[in-house]
């Protein structure tokens, strides 16, 4: 089949271009798609040079399934045209909370693919993601009552120029410099700052909210939720610390097996020195990784878990490429 991918020079748009060259999906074309100001410059796939075509002309009926990694705007303006020719999987929060689009992590809730309605799936935010990757087995056992949780959030969330910028800021730090802040409130190196995206009127950021609606859509709307979301100087993988309340008793050894067998999981929780899993590690990696996991001794069935995950990859490319899979695998069910 043929498949396009919208916003294919950024930093998401990449990605999926680095999973789908690593997956083995049935691709007979692909078309890379971008700004005019991006169009005729060329990305190689698959050890072919493809020159990237201008979004404003782009015919999306020659794609079956259109990925869209391009932001809220774009996708506002061209994802329902594409829609009407393509299967289309977006990336940006502008569908996420249609209630007539899917929004989907197939390990956890594929059955609703059987609900597109508009020709749009939607991929939830990063932190989410991986969020409720490990969230999933443990709901399905124990039933999750609510979740407190602390993200460290990447600069790569927010795209290649607050990267650019985190490298730029360490070196004049270093030397002593001064630092003006482009792309964040604050300095971010050798720093922390406790806001993503913009403020709501009661004191959550958009962040934090996308958190609460999102998990609730994907996993369970009776999950109560709470968290604080914070900008970290890492370039790669979000981190992070979650606390559970449980309607059921549990042990660590349940909670550790059944993390151990979901797909996309990784345990790593060996109560030592390094035998946890950080963000330079989890970065590359398709893996969610969970570690520090422990009983709260304050409350009664309430848990500690410290999760990691590649933002660009489990909270962007991978998850998108796997919903093409499933699509594929179960006939494009839905269309």
């Amino acid at each position: 089949m043929n498949i396009a991918i919208v916003g294919a020079t950024g930093n998401v748009g990449r990605k999926v271009l680095e999973v789908l060259e690593r997956k083995n999906l049935p691709i007979s074309e692909i078309f890379l798609v971008a700004s005019a100001r991006s169009a005729g410059s060329k990305i190689n796939f698959k050890g072919k040079d493809i020159e990237v075509e201008n979004l404003e002309t782009f015919d999306f009926s020659k794609a079956k399934i259109t990925f869209f990694a391009a932001g809220g705007k774009i996708s506002e303006t061209y994802a329902s045209k594409a829609a009407s020719e393509s299967i289309v999987i977006d990336n940006s929060s502008f569908y996420r909370m249609d209630p007539d689009v899917p929004l989907i992590v197939p390990q956890v809730n594929a059955d609703d693919l059987k609900n597109i309605k508009k020709n749009i799936i939607a991929n939830p935010n990063c932190s989410t993601a991986q969020l409720v990757l490990p969230l999933k087995p443990i709901h399905d056992l124990f039933k999750i009552k609510r979740v407190v949780v602390a993200t460290y959030q990447s600069v790569s969330g927010g795209g290649k120029a607050p990267m650019d910028e985190l490298v730029e800021q360490t070196k004049l730090a270093l030397e002593n410099k001064a630092i003006v802040s482009k792309n964040f409130t604050k300095q971010i190196s050798f720093n922390l700052i406790p806001h993503i995206d913009v403020f709501a009127d009661d004191g959550y950021t958009k962040e934090e909210l996308k958190m609460t609606n999102e998990t609730k859509k994907i996993l369970d709307q009776n999950i109560e939720l709470s968290a604080t979301c914070v900008r970290v100087p890492v370039l790669v993988s979000h981190s992070e610390a979650v606390n559970l309340e449980l309607e059921k008793e549990f042990t660590i050894d349940q909670i550790k097996e059944c993390l151990e067998k979901m797909e996309g999981c990784k345990v790593i929780d060996e109560r030592q020195d390094g035998g946890y899993s950080t963000p330079l590690e989890a970065a590359g990696k398709d893996e969610t990784f969970i570690s520090r996991i422990r009983e709260d001794k304050t409350k009664k069935n309430c848990l500690n878990m410290w999760i990691v995950s590649d933002n660009l990859l489990r909270g962007a490319a991978l998850n998108a490429v796997e919903i093409a899979e499933t699509l594929i695998k179960n006939n494009f069910y839905g269309k």
